[in-house]
């Protein structure tokens, strides 16, 4: 792709950012808007973590294919043809009748949303070549998440009670529809100097993998846990599949080589604990706020902003210390405020006082907000840039594994603590074990935040890039196992 102006530069990083924008705020608009589904489509706690994880689900499931097929036939063709379904499945899920199908059109929007946002930032990589310049425009798009989380409860609770929850998807059609065509103006196309070749079988094992394991942790605490063994043992196979299969491709789905670099292989974890902290920590609030203190949509988003605009203000922040002193500082403070808020949660019963629980989501608001440049950058720094898509897509699929794994697992044993006790009742001392699981999500982020950013984990990720970027020169072209 041709060096661009930096006028034209910044005009492809605001475009790539609408996309962010759409699904980022699809995400938070929708947590706001639970209760009320609930309520319309009578739904279980199940019911309502399957229409936040049959999303994410999906959307893990295909975002490495997605970055690797962007890579072959065209980022800017992916990227709009993501636009085009994203659009498709949010008018779909306004028109949704019943929860089976809510759930189903949730599928669709997230068929197009794989195609967003590791494409995207793959497109950023490839647009902004100086790693400074790269780790500001990730301070960006950083940023960009805090504006779906200060925006996201507030738009969404407004529209939530004044229209109705099946409004908070319309939201995504004005926007998407002006990225599209700005995309075709404006974005230049850009693909890898060398195709790679598709991995169906790696596809499915993914597929089989996140799709049964996530089947299982929602699924035990109604069906018990010798209905869903089946599942898990599934779950079990496809990973082990997925380690035997893989390396013994020229040209894998995962490229298990990544995970060498200890940079890498940190940021992939750190991805899936926040994103796990986040979901978690979202389901419960939203939950808390409207089901157990009675408060209303738009009520419960502003009670949200503590956390959604320390968010906001630290994305950009940490954007520029990774650019200027390393990812280190930025996972060591998200770590630490992570860990902290969860703390006040899971021992402090922080939600009883209104004090305590504004603190809380003040430390998460900040642990977030410093947490999503070093991943971003950790995950694409080093890489060969003919590879942009595969990696960013690993870390996008960590994200999105996080959130899929923290609202079933939060939510599987918050339906156990309640069980048929009072609901209000039951909330707060049910909720406590899954608080306690965000307490490990942070601790998580802390310590291998401080581990991975060393010389000594640098030095893997050079030796790692390296070694991909001599085979991908020694390897001829077309070939495959």
């Amino acid at each position: 792709m041709p060096e661009l102006s930096q006028r034209r530069r910044l005009l492809v990083l605001a475009i790539c950012c609408m996309s962010l924008l759409i699904v980022s705020l699809d995400n938070t608009v929708l947590n706001v808007a639970l209760p009320s589904m609930q309520r319309e489509l009578h739904a279980t706690t199940a019911g309502l973590q399957w229409t936040i994880d049959a999303y994410t689900l999906v959307l893990a499931s295909l975002l490495m294919l997605a970055g690797s097929t962007a890579d072959r036939i065209g980022r800017k063709r992916v990227f709009m043809a993501g636009l085009v379904v994203f659009g498709i499945g949010s008018l779909l899920c306004s028109l949704a009748p019943n929860l089976d199908s809510l759930i189903a059109f949730r599928m669709v929007q997230a068929v197009g949303g794989s195609m967003l946002n590791p494409v995207a930032m793959s497109i950023i990589t490839n647009t902004f070549t100086d790693a400074r310049e790269r780790a500001r425009a990730i301070g960006v798009w950083g940023a960009v998440v805090g504006i779906s989380m200060a925006a996201g409860p507030l738009v969404g609770g407004l529209l939530v009670d004044s229209v109705g929850w099946r409004s908070i998807f319309w939201l995504n059609l004005p926007v998407g529809l002006a990225a599209l065509l700005l995309t075709l103006r404006y974005v230049p196309e850009s693909r890898a100097d060398r195709a790679r070749r598709p991995d169906p079988v790696g596809q499915v094992l993914v597929i089989a993998l996140f799709g049964s394991l996530t089947y299982a942790i929602i699924e035990v605490p109604n069906s018990g846990a010798a209905s869903v063994l089946p599942y898990a043992a599934v779950a079990l196979a496809a990973l082990v599949g997925l380690l035997w299969y893989e390396p013994r491709r020229d040209e894998p789905l995962i490229d298990l080589r990544f995970f060498r670099s200890a940079p890498f292989s940190g940021a992939t974890v750190i991805a899936i604990s926040a994103f796990a902290a986040l979901g978690g920590f979202l389901f419960l609030s939203t939950l808390y706020l409207q089901n157990v203190r009675g408060l209303s949509a738009l009520h419960a988003g502003l009670w949200m902003l503590p956390m959604a605009v320390p968010t906001f203000l630290c994305a950009p922040l940490s954007g520029r210390l990774v650019g200027s002193r390393g990812p280190r500082l930025s996972l060591v403070i998200a770590g630490v405020a992570m860990t902290t808020s969860a703390v006040l949660f899971a021992a402090f019963d922080a939600e009883t006082s209104d004090g305590a629980l504004m603190l809380g989501y003040v430390l998460f608001g900040v642990g977030f907000g410093f947490v999503n440049a070093p991943i971003t950058n950790t995950a694409v720094s080093g890489m060969p840039r003919a590879q942009a898509g595969v990696a960013a897509a690993v870390a996008s699929t960590s994200r999105q594994l996080g959130q899929t794994l923290g609202v079933a697992v939060v939510g599987a044993v918050l339906a156990s603590g309640v069980g048929a006790s009072s609901y209000k009742a039951a909330f707060v001392s049910a909720s406590v074990p899954g608080w306690w699981i965000l307490v490990g999500c942070g601790a998580a982020v802390l310590v291998l935040g401080t581990l991975t950013s060393g010389r000594w984990a640098r030095r893997t990720a050079e030796r790692t890039a390296d070694k991909l970027a001599s085979d991908e020169v020694r390897r001829p072209t077309g070939v495959s196992a």
